[in-house]
């Protein structure tokens, strides 16, 4: 099926390019989010004649994004979640919960120019690539955390496994202080005195 691109596409071509594409494609996407018509003679002769105007609305909108691009680019935005010691999430971060992330924050996104591959599924930092037009594309950080506190942490460069792990010899470091506590308070007991027993005779 040929239509021609009201926009540039991505692997497709540019504004007023003529390309074959599957018709499920065509009608699923390109036409119903006005990207692109059926390539008829009556169509192509149309876009000609607003070809000019098209190209100017493109230029606006391409300004504007690179705009709020300068903004955005390498933006780090803080996802609460649940999840396991070992890191992974109970659920999923998807790309409308990056965009209500970056919305929350000040950007205004929408989840359909979140460019994930597959939704976020372990804690920690992931880069994301937010598609703000067609022809401007920049990358964000999604930083997945269990708390405000270990969003800090992962943020200044330390993963959950490093925490996890010095969490742990924490934790060995206080138990072994205690034991040493309990040793250091019985050899003090050992120390003491014992008291003269009663059977022994007086002197």
């Amino acid at each position: 099926m040929q239509v021609i691109l009201l926009e540039r596409v991505s692997k497709l071509g540019q504004m007023g390019d003529v390309v074959d594409v599957k018709p499920g494609y065509a009608r699923n996407f390109l036409l119903p989010q006005s990207k692109a018509l059926v390539a008829s003679k009556a169509n192509i002769a149309s876009f000609e004649a607003q070809k000019a105007q098209l190209e100017a609305r493109n230029l606006e909108t391409k300004k504007e994004a690179e705009a709020l691009a300068e903004k955005l680019d390498g933006q780090q935005f803080v996802v609460i979640r649940s999840a396991s010691d070992a890191g992974a999430l109970y659920g999923s971060v998807t790309p409308r919960d990056a965009a209500e992330a970056a919305t929350a924050d000040g950007f205004s996104i929408d989840k359909k120019q979140i460019a994930l591959v597959a939704p976020i599924k372990e804690l920690g930092l992931h880069s994301v690539a937010v598609k703000l037009h067609p022809e401007v594309e920049v990358e964000i950080k999604m930083n997945v955390a269990r708390s405000e506190e270990e969003a800090e942490l992962q943020a200044s460069g330390k993963s959950i496994q490093e925490l996890a792990a010095e969490e742990e010899a924490q934790a060995e470091f206080e138990i072994a202080e205690l034991f040493d506590e309990i040793g250091a308070a019985s050899s003090d007991d050992d120390d003491v005195p014992a008291a003269p027993s009663e059977e022994e005779p007086q002197a």
